[in-house]
């Protein structure tokens, strides 16, 4: 599992899919700071190292999967069992605000580069 901060290539996503699921990777972004962890098994996992070590709040992690061999339209699905925030209005699996939803994108865009 890594935190990244920085700008990372897609193909260094691609290969930690292939280590671990295969066609996709588990990250959870924190949309406060602009940082996210990927690699992770769960995304539980992810969420611990982001508020153990960076010092991220719950109402800011989001979980997603990326498939970084799609295209950029398809590469992020928006399916975590951390994202069942019924305190913060998110009462599904999914990201239900579109504007949390864009944040993500943007994020996730400035952190891999094709």
């Amino acid at each position: 599992m890594i935190i990244v901060k920085m700008p990372m290539k897609r193909e260094e996503v691609e290969r930690l899919a292939e280590e671990e699921f295969g066609d996709l990777v588990k990250a959870v972004v924190d949309i406060e700071q602009g940082i996210m962890a990927l690699g992770g098994e769960l995304h539980a996992d992810e969420e611990v190292e982001l508020t153990e070590k960076e010092g991220s709040k719950r109402e800011y992690t989001w979980g997603i999967n990326i498939y970084p061999k799609k295209d950029e339209k398809e590469w992020i699905e928006f399916d975590s069992m951390i994202n069942l925030k019924p305190v913060f209005n998110n009462r599904s699996r999914s990201v239900d605000s579109d504007e949390i939803q864009e944040k993500i994108k943007q994020i996730v865009r400035k952190l891999i580069l094709e």
